[in-house]
């Protein structure tokens, strides 16, 4: 096993609530000036810039895991992480039919720009990406399941968009393995409330919408390799974090 500094929530120019200047190469230039070893890119509902940032990721030598954090129909947060990117493609396409039916106001909301490999801005997406979806948080599972994901309930200490705060427990029929916290002092109170989570690995993230806010490297895991498919196993096997 080997050490890791990770990031694994951050969002693009395709967030709207992310900076402009946050395109795929900027995000992947900041991680590798800041000695990250590995980044996941998770934009609102939609994985369609990570085709971008891993083709930047693989030419600076950084591992860049594609993923999205998905909001459920209860507006609870949760990270979902694919082993690849067709995977990770075809869970969005999953996905787009099933966010609210909202157009985006670039004005109100900011804009959702879609980047190529040359970190190119080529486009927008239509769509408000930080609307709900008709998922419920217990259908996460099963159907990030689908497409050989990981499920990672997002920042569920913060007072909003979290799975405390908004269902205010951990469902007795939940599966996932993983969870994020905002604040890790914050992780003995919760798992003195939650006896679930005593039982999973728990990571620590940027959530950054800023390139500025990427982590230091100050966060570690432990996996076989830097290898997408062995940092996503130490995720989903019990405490190897």
């Amino acid at each position: 096993m080997i050490p890791l500094h990770y990031d694994l929530h951050l969002h693009s120019c395709l967030s709207p609530c992310g900076d402009n200047e946050s395109t795929p190469g900027n995000i992947v230039g900041m991680a590798v000036i800041k000695g990250l070893d590995v980044i996941a890119l998770t934009d609102h509902n939609t994985c369609k810039n990570c085709k971008a940032a891993m083709a930047i990721g693989e030419a600076y030598g950084i591992t860049v895991i594609p993923g999205m954090e998905l909001t459920t129909s209860e507006e609870v947060h949760v990270l979902c992480l694919f082993y690849n990117l067709e995977d990770a493609m075809k869970f969005d396409a999953f996905i787009e039919p099933r966010i609210l039916d909202i157009p985006n106001n670039p004005k109100a909301f900011g804009d959702q720009f879609l980047c190529n490999e040359d970190d190119e801005v080529v486009g927008s997406f239509p769509k408000l990406l930080i609307s709900a979806t008709d998922i419920s948080f217990d259908k996460v599972y099963d159907y990030v399941s689908e497409y050989h994901g990981v499920m990672i309930p997002a920042h569920i200490d913060k007072n909003s968009f979290s799975l405390m705060s908004n269902l205010g427990f951990v469902p007795p029929d939940s599966h996932f393995d993983c969870f994020e916290l905002a604040d890790m002092s914050n992780l003995h109170k919760l798992q003195n409330a939650n006896e679930y989570l005593k039982g999973c690995n728990v990571i620590t993230d940027s959530d950054a919408h800023y390139i500025q806010n990427i982590n230091e490297p100050i966060n570690t895991l432990y996996a076989e390799s830097n290898s997408i498919k062995d940092v996503l196993d130490s995720l989903i096997t019990h405490k190897t974090l």
